[in-house]
C-alpha cells in the first residue's frame, strides 16, 4: 500500500489547487482513478477499535470550484437509473462529473487524513468501508464519462 498516499495526492491535487496547467489532464485523471480502483483490491489491515477523532472537511478549500477551473468542460451526463431493467429504455438519471470527482476527492482525503492522523489501519478500514458503498460508483461513472467523451 506504499502507493496509496501518492495516488490519493495525485487525484486530490485537482480539487485542492485551482488552475493547474497540465497537459492531457483528462488522461492523467483517468490513469489515477484506475490506480486507486486497483489499490482497493490490495487492502490488508487489522481492525483498530481506538476511538479516533472525526475528519473535519470544513477546513478544506472549495474543491468544487477548483475542479471547475481544472476541468471547465466537465458537466452533466446521463446514466441508466436501473441497469438491470433491460426493458426500460427511458429511465435515466442526470449526474454531474464535477460532483462525482468532488465526492471521490473528499473520500480519498478522509482516507489520507485517517492514515496520517489516526492510524494506517484506521485509514485502510475506512477505504474498505467507503469504496464499495460510495467511491467505487463515482469512479465507474466518471471513467465511463471520460471514455464516452473520448469516442
Amino acid at each position: 500500500m506504499n502507493e496509496l498516499i501518492p495516488t490519493i495526492n495525485e487525484i486530490a491535487k485537482f480539487g485542492l489547487q485551482p488552475d493547474l496547467a497540465t497537459t492531457a489532464i483528462n488522461r492523467l485523471l483517468e490513469r489515477d482513478l484506475i490506480n486507486i480502483y486497483s489499490l482497493y483490491f490490495h487492502i490488508d489491515y487489522e481492525f483498530d477499535d481506538t476511538d479516533f477523532p472525526d475528519f473535519d472537511k470544513s477546513q478544506l478549500p472549495d474543491i468544487k470550484q477548483n475542479l471547475k477551473s481544472n476541468f471547465p468542460d466537465f458537466g452533466l451526463y446521463k446514466i441508466a437509473a436501473d441497469i438491470d431493467d433491460i426493458d426500460n429504455l427511458n429511465d435515466n438519471a442526470i449526474v454531474d462529473a464535477i460532483d462525482d470527482l468532488t465526492d471521490i476527492i473528499l473520500d480519498l482525503l478522509e482516507i489520507r487524513w485517517r492514515i496520517e492522523n489516526n492510524s494506517l489501519n484506521d485509514g485502510l478500514w475506512y477505504f474498505e468501508l467507503i469504496f464499495p458503498s460510495h467511491t467505487q460508483q463515482h469512479i465507474l461513472n466518471l471513467l465511463n464519462y471520460l471514455k464516452q467523451r473520448n469516442d
